[in-house]
């Protein structure tokens, strides 16, 4: 079930956290995977791990906001490969604020990169997918889309947007055999967690991880991993019957606590 061989795949952010977790988890499952990332040791890093391993990863850096680069690495796969068939839009970064405190230039640089690299990416993929018949898409969106989280203000407006292009690029596709879903994480534990906890609360960095823990009903945070495998279900043909749809992934965050 869920395989992806020989299917073409390309995953920005995929060098860590939940990226990283989608670039193993779909490469391992058979796809050819062009990991996305401006973070060019780490990104490097999975490919060649991969490689070694006996599947078929390659680390191309790009920022995901620079549309001229974006488009450059879409060609350049697409003229190896003749083919993009999934395109994962994991890509982006957080910011804590609530709008009167937000800077112009905090609230740019959240757009430019959540919301118009997904943008770049969109439209450079779905015109390579129509030329080949079709194509799976899935965008990360956040819980922080469908509820009012504190501090928050730039991040939800973001996410709220990947949202709403993912249903409108799911409804404008129909025809063309494209598929577009959303997965709307909660909190899930990668090193930017780690990195956040250390930063803001020195010294009491495991009791401010359990207290975030709690926050979602099931009591802990999600894994990558546990993101991925529905990234590569909805990648999969399996999933043929399913477009327009965005899925909590969150242990019970939106639904048992509104």
């Amino acid at each position: 079930m869920f395989r992806l061989d020989k299917k073409v795949a390309l995953v920005t952010g995929g060098g860590s956290g939940i990226g990283k977790a989608i670039t193993e988890t779909l490469s391992k499952s058979g796809a050819i995977v062009y990991v996305l990332d401006i973070q060019e040791e780490q990104g490097d890093i999975i490919a060649k791990q991969l490689c070694e391993e006996g599947f078929q990863a390659y680390f191309l850096k790009c920022d995901v906001s620079d549309q001229d680069r974006v488009n450059e690495i879409f060609a350049q796969i697409f003229q190896k490969e003749k083919r993009l068939d999934i395109l994962i839009n994991n890509a982006g970064v957080s910011h804590i604020g609530i709008a009167h405190n937000t800077s112009e230039e905090d609230f740019d640089r959240i757009f430019r990169i959540n919301v118009k690299g997904v943008y770049n990416c969109l439209h450079q993929a779905l015109p390579l997918m129509k030329e080949g018949g079709g194509g799976a898409i899935v965008n990360l969106t956040s819980v922080a889309a469908q509820v009012g989280l504190p501090d928050r203000f730039a991040y939800s407006m973001s996410k709220g947007a990947v949202s709403s292009m993912t249903l409108s690029v799911a409804r404008d596709y129909l025809s063309d055999n494209i598929r577009c879903n959303g997965i709307a994480p909660g909190r899930v534990h990668t090193p930017f967690v780690d990195g956040f906890l250390s930063k803001n609360y020195p010294g009491k960095e495991q009791e401010m991880f359990e207290k975030l823990a709690k926050t979602q009903p099931l009591g802990r945070m999600g894994k990558p991993e546990e993101i991925a495998k529905l990234v590569l279900y909805l990648s999969s043909d399996d999933a043929a019957f399913i477009t327009g749809s965005i899925y909590p992934i969150d242990g019970g965050f939106v639904s048992l606590n509104t």
